[in-house]
């Protein structure tokens, strides 16, 4: 079954088997938020998609270790070399330090992808505790004659690299096209090229995240600190990097002509991007304003959405695409998500409630054991064409008719078989739960449902039905609370 993984790989731009370097073990890095504001739609896309990857490869018996970073220091705005860096802008407009910042998105981060089911990885590195290596990295790009240092400030020689390998292997950029379209901003002329980028940046007087350095005072390029991340946990050529589309010029194209400067290797045998977000057809971006946080989402606060969605809507959606066509966003599409997402919940309810009881006696129906097989075959097939949850869930679907086919008793227990029964049973539990990573959302709050019980015990006062009264006590005693009848009314109270 290992063999039969295929995955699509950027870097040569084709569908390929997966065969790690060193099996079982597996080493996956995925790039991490930048923590300067909640997690948004794009963030969800990425961190949902590397997680039922993640969940696929373990469940095929890998080992996997998984290391996302968090990016608290060098990323500068627009992604450029200058500019404010965009932690300690915010930190500014909050007036407060730059790592309280850094502390309250990454908490926050953190509470949207335990919402979402998204798995934390096994490593998470955050780019400020990692200086040292980052400027040993740095030192190494020089020592191969790559780098050259201005005025406190280290950029990476495109020209001198461009002799020895290509740049924009990765991307497919075109260096002579990339320059046409390269205006030369204020501050570059510190570069030999334009297209130069920085891997340490000295820091101005103002600048609060500073360290020392062989150059001076400062702080590293946003590109470095993957790289000499990746490396330290995971060595210097792995199996799996991992990010959106919108990484892929410059930030991995980047990190992967560092790797190749300073240790001679792309970084990762596999490069795997998830594709953009679109909301209503529009590019998702600040700037036009259509950019949803998660907790808005989940809030329903936003001017674009009809109303509030749930963790796993979100994530069924997501899973509903192949990650690497594009997702549009719409509340129409949002709205069929969660159709479909409680039908296969409800299904969830009714496979595990299910046992094996045949009412009649016959023989196997080997025609709808034989459909049934193929189906189960064909969840597995999906998968292992590159992840293609899409398929996934549409033959998920097929199984769950057979499902209510015997549920509601359409079907006889025994046309199936015991065996045939179990495995089925198990396979639609195992891959709604364990691969897609899908559970319960439970919409309604336990005090919601406890109103519910407390009109029914008022209306059993009313028609003086004790019978019912004492049950409902004493049922919701079990549960830690007493029910007291007081002048205002029913109330409750914790026992």
């Amino acid at each position: 079954m290992h063999n039969s993984l295929q995955v699509y790989n950027s870097l040569t731009r084709q569908q390929e088997t997966f065969t790690p370097t060193n099996p079982p073990y597996v080493g996956m890095y995925v790039c991490g938020p930048t923590v300067y504001g909640p997690a948004h739609l794009g963030h969800a896309r990425c961190y949902v998609t590397f997680d039922v990857i993640q969940r696929y490869l373990t469940h095929l018996g890998y080992q996997v270790r998984y290391v996302r970073n968090i990016t608290d220091v060098g990323h500068l705005e627009r992604d450029a070399d200058e500019g404010a860096d965009k932690i300690a802008k915010q930190a500014s407009l909050e007036n407060v330090e730059p790592m309280e910042v850094v502390q309250r998105y990454m908490n926050s981060f953190h509470r949207d992808m335990a919402l979402l089911n998204v798995q934390p990885p096994n490593i998470e590195p955050q780019a400020s505790g990692h200086i040292p290596e980052q400027i040993r990295m740095i030192q190494e790009i020089m020592n191969q004659g790559l780098a050259y240092e201005v005025n406190g400030s280290v950029y990476f020689n495109i020209m001198a690299y461009r002799e020895k390998y290509h740049y924009g292997k990765l991307s497919g950029r075109n260096i002579d096209d990339l320059l046409a379209g390269t205006r030369v901003l204020a501050g570059q002329q510190e570069k030999k090229f334009p297209l130069d980028f920085a891997l340490w940046k000295k820091a101005n007087n103002t600048h609060i995240m500073r360290w020392p350095s062989p150059w001076g005072e400062g702080f590293p390029g946003w590109h470095i600190e993957c790289t000499a991340l990746a490396t330290k946990y995971l060595g210097s050529c792995f199996d799996i990097h991992g990010g959106g589309m919108d990484l892929l010029f410059p930030h991995h194209e980047c990190e992967l002509a560092q790797s190749q400067a300073a240790q001679h290797t792309t970084l990762a045998k596999y490069w795997l991007h998830n594709n953009l977000v679109t909301i209503n057809d529009q590019k998702m971006s600040k700037s036009l304003g259509n950019s949803i946080t998660l907790d808005e989402l989940f809030q329903g606060i936003h001017p674009l959405l009809d109303r509030a969605y749930s963790p796993m809507v979100l994530r069924f959606f997501i899973l509903q695409a192949h990650y690497r066509s594009t997702l549009s966003f719409t509340n129409e599409a949002l709205q069929a998500a969660e159709k479909g997402y409680l039908k296969l919940i409800n299904g969830l309810k009714t496979t595990k409630d299910m046992k094996y009881a045949p009412i009649g006696l016959g023989n196997v129906d080997e025609a709808m054991v034989a459909q049934v097989e193929k189906h189960m075959a064909a969840c597995y097939q999906a998968m292992n064409n590159d992840f293609n949850t899409a398929k996934l869930i549409a033959e998920l679907f097929h199984l769950l008719k057979f499902i209510h086919a015997l549920a509601y008793r359409q079907v006889d227990f025994y046309k199936l078989g015991e065996k045939v029964f179990e495995t089925l049973k198990k396979t639609y539990i195992y891959i709604l739960e364990d691969i897609l990573g899908l559970r319960e959302d439970y919409k309604a709050v336990p005090a919601d449902l406890l109103s519910v019980i407390l009109k029914v015990y008022s209306q059993a006062k009313q028609q003086k039905n004790y019978e019912q009264i004492e049950m409902l006590r004493a049922e919701l005693r079990v549960l830690g609370i007493i029910v007291q009848d007081t002048t205002r009314g029913v109330e409750w109270s914790h026992a």
